[in-house]
């Protein structure tokens, strides 16, 4: 099974001069907490979240419509291709501690999405010998191995 297979064909992005009033207002509105952050050639250049937006507001004595998105994307950016392996992308997550990667060709510009919860969709439960392309035991793996990481490297800090 490839990326292509599972991802969101029609993702939707903002721009890093945006501000995030409108970046708010695009998840609200599509239901995402999860914005790929693309230039004007359509090329990938960070990601933000809505976890992002709320602790930049948070900390900041500033309105949503004050803060640009540039000030406040993440700049490292961890994504896949449409011809990746499911598999690799799974191991990518887990990896980069990660629930959703933008989809890029292999000249940088945004393809889709893909996101665990689209994985958790398309997995299957292993039924005998039946061997998914995409097993729920897979899944749940991946999300518990971002999730217990991500909780060690909280307790570590305290």
């Amino acid at each position: 099974m490839k990326v292509r297979d599972i991802m969101v064909n029609t993702p939707k992005y903002c721009r890093p001069d945006a501000n995030l009033a409108s970046a708010v207002e695009l998840m609200w509105v599509n239901d995402c907490g999860f914005l790929p952050v693309v230039d004007f050639d359509n090329r990938v250049t960070g990601v933000i979240t809505d976890r992002d937006i709320a602790i930049a507001l948070g900390t900041r004595n500033q309105r949503a419509s004050d803060v640009l998105v540039r000030d406040v994307m993440t700049k490292r950016v961890y994504g896949c291709a449409p011809d990746d392996d499911i598999h690799t992308a799974l191991q990518s997550m887990e990896k980069h501690q990660v629930r959703r990667l933008p989809v890029v060709n292999p000249d940088g510009k945004l393809a889709g999405i893909l996101s665990i919860g689209d994985l958790t969709l398309h997995a299957e439960k292993k039924e005998g010998k039946k061997i998914p392309d995409l097993s729920s035991d897979e899944v749940v793996e991946t999300y518990q191995g971002i999730r217990v990481r991500q909780l060690t490297e909280q307790v570590a800090q305290l």
